[in-house]
């Protein structure tokens, strides 16, 4: 039995006490309790995360192994590469905002259908919850915008020195990973070493991230999330620099 959350002042289990590998659950860690902002808060520093779908009471996890990404381990691609010289070329035309339309890219992710996947974990409540931690100033999204429209972008959370991706989205060719690329590049120029991936998908695989351990996980960001939270969420273009587009791609994988 997992615990349930019946006061807004119970504590989250010891992530420790998550249901293992082998069970019908693995890193179901508890139940119960509201999205608040207090509760969000308390979650991620401890590496815990809400999903469940409609009809579930909240479910939050502590998965083991954890997907990661060490931001100076993402991969850029040849065809990335390629894709993100010409968009940053054609600046103004195409940009990458923060902030400026979270409510729409929270929404995007929820109603962007994904393969093996049936309805999505994204809920009203949920969104409304995440509305009200970034008008706090603690949650963001980046953002892809071609001709004045948003084509794709993802959001996430930063506690201290700490980037915890959640969902992204894509209405053009490769606009999510050129939203993954600038969320990347902020990264490394707000000494941000860490990004939060929760589970592992081939393509956050391809980009770089892996799993390491929970302990490891739990280990690393303990420090990060205590560190001075980041001020200015302006995307500058300079910051592309911090990839190194000019420097030599890694081969694209054969057939």
């Amino acid at each position: 039995m997992i615990p349930w959350l019946r006061h807004p002042l119970d504590p989250l289990p010891d992530t420790r006490l998550a249901l293992p590998a082998g069970s019908d659950a693995p890193g179901l860690l508890a139940a119960g309790g509201e999205l608040t902002t207090a509760r969000l808060t308390e979650a991620y520093s401890k590496g815990v995360f809400p999903w469940y779908s409609e009809g579930q009471p909240i479910l939050w996890w502590s998965p083991d192994p954890r997907m990661v990404l060490f931001t100076d381990e993402f991969k850029v691609s040849r065809s990335l590469r390629k894709t993100l010289r010409h968009f940053i070329l054609d600046h103004p035309r195409c940009e990458i905002r923060i902030d400026s339309a979270f409510r729409r890219v929270i929404t995007a992710c929820a109603s962007t259908p994904r393969d093996g996947q049936a309805g999505t974990w994204i809920l009203p409540e949920m969104i409304d919850a995440y509305c009200d931690w970034h008008a706090q100033g603690a949650v963001h999204s980046f953002e892809t915008w071609v001709d004045g429209q948003l084509v794709g972008g993802l959001y996430g959370i930063n506690l201290g020195r700490m980037f915890y991706g959640e969902s992204m989205f894509s209405h053009r060719t490769d606009a999510s990973k050129i939203a993954t690329a600038a969320m990347v590049a902020f990264c490394r120029a707000h000494s941000i070493a860490l990004i939060d991936c929760q589970q592992r998908t081939r393509h956050l695989a391809s980009l770089g991230a892996r799993e390491i351990p929970r302990s490891e996980f739990e280990a690393a960001i303990t420090p990060r999330v205590r560190e001075p939270a980041i001020n200015d969420w302006t995307y500058h273009p300079s910051l592309w620099a911090q990839l190194n587009l000019d420097g030599a791609a890694p081969e694209e994988p054969g057939p």
